[in-house]
């Protein structure tokens, strides 16, 4: 008998084979050599099986028939891999040992864990666990083998992550979407990321920006000059503004405090997955699912990097000696300067900014291996370049820097300068030959307080605090409040990781990871997955969100299950997933709560009003004008029709059919032509303090404030007829119609009076 080694891909199996078994014989599916049998698993050989496997009736989507809660959970085979799956039930028969050597991580696990349950394999297992695909380290892997119990909680985490998504998905997706008669997928991660998303637009939306003013003072001293910001209230008068600069223009002036500060800055942390791909996204525009993909074949193709779906930056004492071998292997290579720059003292066990295993759980920061990269292409260089640079910027010392504040009065007003004059470039040296990025703002601070940001400066600085000093001149600066920023993915994948929080003290951005929103490894897929569902798409870096995702997110909260709308919430889960792979929390109570709040939704939804199917459509308004919000006067973007969704193991989506979505705003949708004679007026809004004046469009009666944000909007087909004007006037006039034949929500015809329910939205409900 032999030992049975199952990979989690092909070449992650030829790679094994090539490290202990060199002269194993090759038979396409699997090697076999004098003690080794190594095969793979192409990823997902077997999933969760979709719900008519239980019952043949789920096969048509019924809201009476939810919620769907197997007491076991059965597993389905991916038909297109079916041969595979077999071949390894056959190698099986052969062995009497086997070897895990899936990725090192919750998924690789799940992925061994659903071949052993589904073939029923009984043999012992070994635990292969290592951090890059180099022959040395997978030959010392080999001869560190671990006990497969060792890893029984991190499997148990794994199958009950997949279990409660599949819960989530299929009840949530199935339930919104037989309610709304629309496709509306749901899920334990992306729901919440769909919700940041809305609030961030949202929030932008009822910005309303405040003109302010600021005052720069130009002073001279000797032969010196420099520029100060007056400190006082904030200016919103342009006449004061004005007055204040006129006032100190020409004035004899005093310095009244000098104050002069060393500091340092240390080497960026090594990179996470998560933190790369932000980066990646910042610098080259890279999607998540790109950066990811790139570092794969980095990982697994070229072998020149670490383990890339990590989400720590810190290694073990047991790396610092391989750091040191891949300095070495980069001598020669275009990095040979920073190579013979570099102090190797500083890279040691005690240097706890690099070196701190208690932040390590699976794997360490991502790091370039001994292997010299050969044959990259364009972007696998970029992303290479970022790892290396980072990697080397450790052997570092920290840039120093020489702090000036300085306070200058005149004419008994203040004015504040602060220089940081550099004394050392250190670190900064590797990446002195790039464009040097836009100062960040200081925490708490928006784009308009920049200019009271610091000066960076190459040359010496200095300043007579006794000396004569004359304000020069005085200029005015007119300024505008800015609303947030638009996500990118970049920033996004930021806020998932904080599970939306708005954390800038990296020590509790650490504290954060173990409760974000899904995980290094799962990011990306959710992010592509809100695309293809139609909820998202990419207006240039940024993140726009269509009519379908705003409305999606409106009826989960309408429905009473913000819950799942919730990135605290979320997070929360996926803490406790973490919990339960270290053994500390136990997966049956975990299924039990997931299993209520599927229940809990199926509940909720039932009892809903059946949405406008017009309020899933729309244009998503362009976010690169000068306009702020629904405002914009650009053109508005086609939103992409939804995609068939699969059920996938990162998020437990319920697999529907297509939707069309078509691109208009409800508000811009109602107000659209409706003739060259211009739109007919048919009474004042009703949504307390809009002003605006309600008018027919082409599908229905909307308010003139739309682009200022105002949403109200009645549409013509309303509960089975089409409104007249007359009675679009009584709803905004008396808040209800005369007595009609409407159609019920069951397509039943019913009487009744229509009645304004939602002031704000135009919503109408029947009242009998």
């Amino acid at each position: 008998m032999k030992t049975l080694i199952i990979a989690e891909k092909p070449d992650m199996g030829r790679n094994i084979a090539a490290a202990i078994e060199p002269k194993a014989k090759n038979y396409r599916s699997y090697l076999e050599g004098e003690q080794y049998i190594i095969t793979w698993a192409i990823g997902h050989l077997i999933g969760l099986a979709e719900p008519e496997a239980y019952d043949n009736k789920y096969k048509k989507w019924n809201i009476n028939d939810l919620p769907i809660i197997p007491e076991e959970f059965k597993l389905l085979p991916n038909a297109r891999t079916m041969d595979q799956l077999k071949v390894i039930g056959e190698l099986a028969k052969r062995s009497d040992l086997l070897v895990n050597s899936c990725d090192a991580g919750r998924e690789g696990q799940h992925i061994f864990s659903l071949i052993q349950r589904y073939l029923e394999l009984n043999q012992p297992v070994k635990r292969l666990w290592i951090s890059d695909l180099t022959p040395e380290t997978i030959r010392k892997g080999f001869q560190e083998l671990k006990d497969g119990s060792e890893y029984e909680n991190l499997t148990k985490a794994a199958r009950a992550r997949s279990e409660a998504d599949w819960l989530i998905g299929m009840n949530g997706s199935r339930a919104f979407t037989t309610k709304h008669n629309v496709l509306l997928s749901v899920g334990r991660v992306q729901t919440p990321v769909l919700a940041l998303i809305y609030d961030r637009q949202k929030t932008i939306e009822a910005f309303s920006s405040l003109k302010f003013f600021e005052v720069e003072g130009h002073f001279t001293q000797n032969e010196l000059t420099y520029k100060g910001m007056w400190q006082g209230d904030r200016l919103t008068d342009g006449a004061k503004a004005e007055a204040l600069a006129a006032k100190v223009k020409g004035k004899p002036a005093r310095i009244v405090l000098y104050e002069v500060k060393e500091t340092k800055e240390y080497p960026n942390k090594l990179y996470d997955l998560t933190l790369l791909q932000r980066e990646a996204n910042g610098k080259y525009a890279f999607s998540a699912k790109k950066t990811l993909d790139i570092a794969q074949a980095l990982y697994e193709k070229h072998k020149v990097i670490s383990y890339p779906r990590t989400n720590s930056n810190y290694v073990t004492e047991q790396n610092i000696p391989e750091m040191h071998k891949t300095l070495s292997a980069l001598q020669g290579t275009q990095y040979d300067d920073w190579v013979k720059g570099a102090n190797r003292n500083l890279v040691h066990k005690g240097n706890k900014f690099i070196c701190n295993p208690s932040k390590v759980e699976d794997h360490h920061a991502i790091l370039p291996t001994n292997r010299k990269a050969n044959g990259l292409s364009a972007d696998e260089a970029k992303l290479y370049d970022l790892i290396v640079r980072r990697f080397l910027s450790q052997f570092y010392p920290a840039a120093e820097y020489k702090v000036h504040t300085v306070m200058t009065e005149v004419e008994a007003e203040k004015f504040k300068t602060t220089v940081k004059e550099l004394l050392s470039l250190g670190w900064k040296v590797i990446y002195a030959d790039q464009k040097k990025d836009k100062s960040k703002p200081a925490k708490g601070k928006g784009k308009e307080d920049e200019e009271e940001e610091e000066l960076e400066v190459n040359e010496p600085f200095s300043v007579q605090a006794e000396g004569e000093v004359i304000c020069s001149d005085a200029v005015v600066k007119e300024k505008d409040t800015q609303p947030p920023k638009h996500y990118t993915e970049g920033t996004l994948l930021k806020a998932m990781e904080s599970a939306g929080k708005q954390i800038e003290d990296e020590e509790l951005r650490d504290a954060m990871k173990d409760s974000g929103l899904g995980t290094p490894a799962t990011r990306a897929a959710t992010i592509e997955r809100l695309k293809n569902v139609g909820y998202v798409e990419m207006q240039g870096k940024k993140i726009a969100i269509t009519q379908k995702g705003r409305t999606a997110v409106e009826l989960i909260r309408g429905a009473g299950v913000e819950l799942l709308t919730s990135p605290e919430m979320t997070g929360q889960w996926e803490r406790r997933l973490n919990e339960i792979a270290r053994g500390t929390a136990a997966d049956g109570q975990f299924m039990e709560n997931v299993k209520r709040f599927a229940s809990m939704i199926v509940d909720k939804v039932r009892v809903q009003s059946r949405a406008a199917k017009t309020s899933f459509e729309g244009d998503t308004p362009s976010l690169n004008s000068g306009s702020k919000g629904r405002s914009s006067a650009a053109a508005p973007r086609k939103s992409a029709g939804s995609k068939a969704a699969g059920s996938k193991a990162g998020d437990g989506q319920a697999t529907a059919r297509p939707a069309t979505s078509k691109p208009r705003s409800a508000a811009s949708a109602a107000a659209g032509k409706s003739g060259d004679a211009g739109p007919k007026v048919i009474g004042s809004c009703p949504r307390p303090g809009c002003g605006g004046m309600i008018f027919m469009g082409r599908k229905g009666y909307g308010c003139s404030h739309y682009k200022e944000g105002c949403a109200f909007v009645i549409w013509k087909e309303n509960h089975g007829r089409t409104l007249t004007d007359t009675q679009v006037k009584a709803l905004i006039e008396k808040g209800r119609t005369g007595k009609l034949k409407l159609t019920g929500e069951d397509g039943a015809p019913l009487e009744g009076k229509l009645v304004l329910q939602n002031m704000d939205t135009g919503q109408l409900a029947v009242e009998s």
